[in-house]
């Protein structure tokens, strides 16, 4: 069976049987075997793919179920402190479309490989969004400077919020409860999408408490008016 695992070097993912392969390669025996010795690359091969089938396997079939947290549907969304890219306040009524705006809380993209690739998977639809009439802005706890970068970077087409002092994650109630004050990553969100209507109410939510599950913007074209 094909798995698809994650390649953290490249931020993307690739099959097992590639894995495989490249564990079997000539030229990756001898570089491990330069510093180690056979015993330990059979150890790397016969561990590794191991542990790969087991996990892979276990994840293609337990499916991560949505967390019920955010603004409540129907309701109004609080309002947002935050500054775009380029360090600039903005408020959520600028960045709405004719019908209302899609936002994406995301953790990082700086550090979060699943993050940057959730970012780009949604600059391949933002044109999409914006053509049905919404607006696109994604929000995490990184600084300016950071998103600035990423943005320049990637080329995304849409703006990226940085929330200042937690204080838009706390009142739209999706701060990570795993990260405490005074810990490295304290503010980051609980991944996931919030769609608003033109008058800003709650029109749909979707959440992980991980941070590999992600919602599939393709779907959620096929499910917006």
């Amino acid at each position: 069976m094909n798995y698809l695992t994650y390649d953290y070097v490249t931020c993307d993912y690739v099959t097992l049987p590639s894995l495989e392969r490249f564990l079997t390669e000539p030229e990756t025996k001898r570089q491990i075997m330069k510093h180690y010795n056979l015993n330990l690359f059979k150890s790397i091969q016969r561990h590794f793919i191991g542990a790969c089938i087991a996990l892979i396997s276990f994840t293609s079939f337990a499916e991560m179920p949505p967390i019920n947290t955010g603004p409540e549907s129907g309701t109004q969304i609080p309002a947002l402190t935050v500054l775009d890219q380029f360090g600039d306040k903005q408020q959520l009524s600028n960045l709405m479309g004719e019908k209302g705006a899609i936002i994406v809380l995301f953790r990082s993209a700086d550090w979060c490989s699943f993050c940057k690739r959730h970012l780009l998977e949604l600059n391949e639809e933002a044109l999409k969004f914006k053509q049905k009439g919404y607006g696109v802005t994604a929000i995490s706890y990184d600084s300016p400077e950071i998103l600035r970068e990423f943005a320049q970077k990637k080329k995304i087409k849409f703006s990226l919020l940085s929330d200042q002092n937690v204080e838009s994650f706390k009142a739209i109630n999706v701060v990570n409860k795993e990260k405490k004050p005074g810990d490295r990553h304290y503010g980051i969100p609980y991944p996931g999408v919030i769609v608003v209507n033109k008058q800003g109410q709650v029109i749909h939510k979707y959440f992980f408490e991980g941070y590999k599950k992600r919602v599939k913007f393709k779907q959620l074209l096929k499910e917006l008016l």
